[in-house]
């Protein structure tokens, strides 16, 4: 007997929001002031993810002990906060997602590694139309994912069970994260990564569109 899903959980950069840009602009900004080069925007594709704390390590190439990591997280938060927000847009089909499934009477919530006021920033700008009963970025001294505690924490929040939710993201993080959770991993190919990485990580179903996830949710009965 096929899964009955009542929520549904949303990764935020690449997945609903087409972030790419403004997170090298903001990137870039930091190795500037920092005296190092830019990275080709493509690059951040990559580098996004896995946390601020990563992207600006990885950016710059060193290691965590080093003391620029601080400096650039610094320069990156205060840069998004303020633009991180200039060219970013929802990505093509999904408010017509949003819809649906709220047409449809699923709980919505985002989790996301993305700074938890940055978040919550962008959301309030691009989502408000859209009820999503939490919204979490990542929150210092809390895990980042592909740890399941915070999708656990938001699944007992709600009081609907893991293996009720489908969690929808883009990078291998976020299928491990679903899969760790015991939620069911859906791959967003619009996003920033490829189907070979979605796969390898257990992606249950991959999507070129938004809109093929209702497709999929009726065969499911």
């Amino acid at each position: 007997m096929e899964k009955v899903f009542r929520a549904a959980m949303f990764d935020l950069d690449g997945t609903l929001a087409d972030t790419l840009a403004d997170i090298a602009a903001c990137g870039n900004f930091m190795l500037a002031a920092l005296g190092h080069p830019p990275l080709p925007a493509e690059r951040y594709r990559y580098l996004a993810g896995q946390g601020a704390r990563a992207l600006v390590r990885d950016a710059l190439a060193i290691n965590d002990a080093d003391p620029q990591v601080e400096r650039g997280l610094t320069l990156f938060r205060e840069r998004q906060l303020v633009h991180g927000m200039d060219r970013t847009v929802p990505y093509p089909g999904v408010p017509e997602l949003l819809d649906e499934l709220t047409r449809r009477g699923y709980r919505l919530a985002v989790l996301s590694n993305k700074p938890h006021a940055a978040t919550v920033a962008m959301m309030a700008r691009l989502f408000a139309d859209w009820r999503f009963d939490v919204v979490r970025g990542h929150r210092e001294g809390r895990p980042l994912k592909p740890d399941p505690a915070e999708a656990l924490d938001i699944s007992t929040a709600l009081g609907v069970p893991a293996n009720e939710w489908f969690y929808l993201g883009d990078t291998r993080v976020d299928m491990l994260t679903a899969r760790a959770a015991g939620m069911t991993p859906v791959g967003a190919l619009w996003g920033f990564r490829e189907a070979d990485e979605l796969q390898a990580a257990g992606a249950a179903i991959l999507l070129r569109h938004p809109m093929e996830l209702i497709a999929w949710l009726d065969d499911r009965g």
